[in-house]
């Protein structure tokens, strides 16, 4: 299709710069636009005798100078130019250099000669740019709804106005819109056309009319017309059960020539094998073939043939049961008396069938909506963090007009597959029905808010992903078939003992017209085995137990056996053999334990072996003693930079048996820590093993390289890491190839108050490494440590920014009585209260909690009565929701005392400690109430 050029249009509209009035003049962007200012001067100024350096010419727009010219100097702002040499002719005419929309407004040209005023004149300047008309290449398909689009890109101003034509003739009428304005400021604006293509539309040329600003701008194109077409699946004759059958496909009528034709077996796809013959009307046929293997003929089931053509959605596809077209048993041979006998049924079933053809008439319409809907298929196995998916399958005459929907017990269910997540700008802000934003993108979310997680579990969402396939052609007889089903990564604290639920309905009603439930299944994760730990007895050191741990499993149904060389041991403890308890994840851990002498094990003569049995395992695990195990001890790396400029890299080994270990060397890159990139280094040397005591070896790791551009740059730094039969993980060590540098610390607190006396409090770090170290107090002529939230992320500027934020609340109250104490450890609002901070102007504060309601802003506090075992538990239960509500912004409260004599209150002080390496003493930064708050608050 032809695409217009818009430089080429504003060339054409030039010769339009348009003086819509003397005073008003409109161009193209990008163009230079003469703005008039010229002056006739009166007879008495010769001009011969005009000298330029007494005329005093200025333009403005704005409020502000453009261009000025007098006696002493000569002013003009960039993208602007003037020819002052015209002055003397009374042209004083000021040029716009590639206008855009910023420079449209209203101009003024002032001229006075020797102080005296000529002429004063105003100019209106706008941007007129015209659209760029494209359409996008599509295929229509003949006889069926079809949706084209036509774009008008970069006009200025709105609105546009669009019309189609059909050979020239206008087949929709024209009809306005303003467009969407885009960020460069220009509007951008879609014209749709629906139509039904017929075989007349062919070659035939249609065409985008759009009208802007009193012109008309015209993109002609040609329609791509698809045909679908027919299709028949049938099966070549076979004599034999035990040899390939081959099927073959008849598609029939269709265009254009290009066309793939997919095999599918119980709705999943066969491997490829072909070509196309023309038919008198200009239509394509084929023929095509596919031979199933002799298993692939045992498997039967349906067959499918799938055409799929370009521009059409659902492929049009013909398909049947191998056990229709393969029969598995021989015909009998009838006599010619059977053969009478079938004839005879025959004619009476006819009859039959026609004398009941008047009552199915009338229930005709209730058959097209009848539905048969299968059970849910749960998947064979389904298995912790592993993607496991339940089907629904949906068979009727009618099923394109069917919509699914999915639960988990009684929770509805949406596609999560796709989320995102964004931080809002720092803002004191406060939404009472679903969302508290607070500084640095921390929100607080309600519980009755309708945006809150899908069943969450420890701060996660569950994953679900919708998929609805069909309908397909299932038998000639006009029935389809629609399979919906959902992809999940089973959780145990979601999905132990739940069941998937789907109610099936007519799109558009709220009748259900079938519900499905599923069986209850069970969630499987496979056990993660240790080593054997070997360890010296405590009561006798000739005696070695050896354990051998099973974690992460579910369900809790756990089998250890232990074997030598002469049978079977049996254990001296175990934990499996009572009933394990889930840990907060819901996963069981479980451990056994055998004892035999040390002579035994270190001779080298018994081998020990224990085999792990658990329902998620295709095979038990087994583990094997290697000896006497002790872990290694491995010390911080050092490093060396001799002359050479050579790096060296070294870390001790010490105190582990047996002597058998391993050591890597990786560099780490910057990154998180779940998403790092690591990358093995080669070159690593090992010195040792060598014994240091009878069952004990020492080893030294060490690296030699020549550090390259690109790592100097790098953050990421270098792990050694140490692997033993000793260890479950391995242990490693880090180094980092950084200097320390301090970061910029803002020179104040900046501070947010509600008009109930919450604040917030924020320090913002840009840079430095590593981190700083920050510490929060508040009181009166004491300070108490505070809870804060760190953030960090990287800015704009690319650095990293650090960002720190601590809320709080002061209380004035006196000492209240012991008793009250429990009452406030339970309602917990000084640690689980989620609070709002609101906006200074706002009205008041309000709480949002599950358990509490407001009336816990009355309850008294008294840190003199408070012991330190409560407010241990008080910390404990607020590191609980912290780590259960990482976006929670944490409400600290203060309580000042009143000077027993004064019965004053003494100034508030919030300060913040910052430590870092690079700072040879903290830094402090603090806030202090102003007096006036203290005498008004008094």
């Amino acid at each position: 299709m032809a695409v217009q050029c818009k430089v080429l249009i504003c060339v054409s509209f030039l010769t339009l710069i348009k003086h819509v009035s003397p005073s008003d003049i409109q161009a193209c962007p990008n163009t230079n636009v003469t703005l008039p200012c010229n002056v006739t001067f009166p007879p008495s100024m010769k001009g011969d005798e005009i000298e330029k350096s007494l005329f005093t010419v200025s333009w403005r727009t704005n409020g502000s100078d453009i261009a000025s010219f007098t006696k002493a100097a000569e002013q003009v702002k960039e993208g602007f130019s003037w020819d002052t040499k015209d002055f003397i002719n009374g042209d004083f005419s000021l040029t716009l250099l590639r206008a855009g929309l910023d420079l449209q407004g209203v101009y003024e040209c002032t001229v006075s000669y020797n102080s005296t005023l000529l002429r004063t004149s105003n100019v209106t300047f706008s941007i007129l740019a015209p659209p760029t008309l494209s359409i996008p290449q599509q295929w229509v398909v003949l006889e069926t709804e079809s949706h084209l689009k036509c774009r008008a890109d970069g006009f200025y101003p709105p609105p546009v106005s669009f019309s189609w034509t059909r050979d020239g003739k206008e087949i929709q009428p024209p009809y306005q819109t303003e467009g969407e304005q885009s960020p460069d400021g220009y509007y951008v604006a879609v014209g749709n056309l629906t139509l039904y293509p017929s075989r007349e539309d062919q070659n035939v040329t249609f065409g985008c009319r759009v009208s802007h600003n009193r012109s008309i701008h015209e993109l002609d194109f040609h329609l791509n017309i698809t045909y679908r077409p027919s299709v028949q699946l049938s099966v070549l004759p076979s004599h034999s059960q035990n040899i390939p059958l081959t099927l073959y496909c008849d598609v029939e009528s269709f265009y254009p020539e290009e066309v793939s034709v997919s095999w599918l077996q119980n709705g999943t796809a066969l491997p490829e094998p072909p070509a196309t013959e023309q038919n008198p009307d200009g239509t394509y046929r084929t023929r095509r073939y596919y031979t199933l293997s002799t298993e692939q003929r045992d498997q039967g089931g349906k067959v499918e043939c799938a055409v799929n053509q370009p521009g059409v959605v659902h492929p049009v596809s013909s398909s049947a049961y191998l056990e229709t077209l393969d029969p598995r048993d021989e015909p009998p041979v009838l006599t010619k008396s059977a053969k009478a006998s079938v004839a005879l049924m025959c004619i009476s079933l006819v009859l039959v069938f026609l004398l009941c053809f008047g009552f199915s008439w009338r229930r005709r319409d209730e058959k097209k909506k009848s539905l048969n809907v299968s059970g849910i298929i749960l998947p064979p196995r389904v298995i912790v963090g592993q993607k496991g998916r339940v089907t629904l399958s949906i068979e009727g005459r009618m099923v394109d007009r069917v919509q699914t929907t999915w639960f988990l017990n009684d929770t509805p269910i949406t596609d999560t597959s796709l989320t995102g997540t964004s931080k809002a700008n720092f803002n004191c802000l406060y939404n009472p029905l679903t969302t508290i934003h607070l500084p640095y993108g921390l929100t607080l979310t309600s519980p009755v808010s309708e945006k809150g997680h899908l069943l969450p579990s420890r701060d996660e969402l569950g994953y679900y992903k919708l998929h609805t396939h069909g309908p397909l052609h299932s038998t000639g007889s006009g029935i389809q078939q629609l399979v919906s089903s959902l992809t999940f990564i089973p959780q145990i604290a979601i999905h132990k003992g739940a069941v998937f639920k789907c109610q099936v309905s007519y799109a558009g009603k709220d009748k259900i017209v079938v519900e499905r439930v599923s069986e209850k299944f069970t969630i499987l994760s496979a056990p993660e085995v240790s080593e054997i730990q070997l360890a010296e007895t405590q009561n006798d050191s000739e005696v070695i137990s050896m354990t051998v741990k099973a974690t992460q499993f579910h369900p809790d149904v756990i089998t250890f056996r232990w074997f030598c060389e002469g049978g079977e041991l049996s254990p001296v403890a175990s934990q499996a053999s009572s009933s394990p308890r889930p840990n907060s994840e819901g996963f069981f851990s479980a451990y056994s334990q055998c004892k035999l002498p040390r002579s035994e094990l270190e001779k080298g003569g018994t081998k020990v072996w224990v085999s792990v049995h658990h329902i998620a395992l295709k095979q038990p695990v087994t583990r094997e003693t290697r000896g006497f195990i002790k872990r290694p001890n491995v010390s911080e790396i050092h490093s060396t930079s001799p002359p050479d400029k050579t790096l060296t890299l070294g870390c001790e080994i010490t105190d582990f048996h047996p002597p058998n270990i391993s050591v890597t060397w990786l560099r780490l890159r910057e990154g998180e820590q779940d998403d790092r990139e690591e990358e093995v280094i080669e070159g690593g040397e090992l010195w040792g093993p060598i014994q240091t005591q009878p069952r004990l070896y020492r080893a030294t790791a060490s690296l030699k390289r020549r550090p390259t551009n690109q790592e100097k740059k790098e953050r990421g730094g270098i792990i050694c890491r140490v692997e033993h039969c000793s260890l479950l993980e391995p242990i490693e060590r880090h180094w980092r190839n950084v200097d320390i540098v301090a970061p910029s610390i803002p020179p104040s607190i900046s501070v947010c108050w509600s008009s109930e006396g919450v604040g917030v409090f924020s320090l913002l770090f840009k840079g430095g490494h590593p981190k700083v170290k920050l510490l929060w107090a508040a009181g009166g002529p004491t300070l108490s440590p505070l809870v804060s939230n760190e953030t960090e992320e990287i800015g704009d500027d690319g650095q990293r920014e650090l960002k720190s934020v601590c809320a709080l609340e002061r209380s004035t109250n006196l000492p209240s009585q012991t008793s009250k104490q429990p009452e406030r450890r339970k309602n917990g609002h000084a640690i689980k209260t989620k609070a709002a901070v609101t906006d200074p102007d706002a009205e008041g504060i309000e709480y949002i909690d599950e358990k509490v309601d407001g009336e816990n802003n009355n309850i008294d506090r008294d840190e003199e009565t408070k012991s330190e075992l409560d407010e241990d538990s008080d910390r404990d239960s607020d590191r609980e929701e912290r780590e259960g509500n990482s976006g929670a912004l944490h409400i600290n409260t203060v309580n000042l005392d009143r000077s027993p004599r004064e019965n004053e209150r003494a100034r508030f002080r919030v300060c913040v400690e910052i430590t870092h390496p690079a700072l040879k003493l903290p830094v402090y930064r603090t806030w202090t109430e102003p007096n006036e708050e203290i005498s008004s608050s008094a």
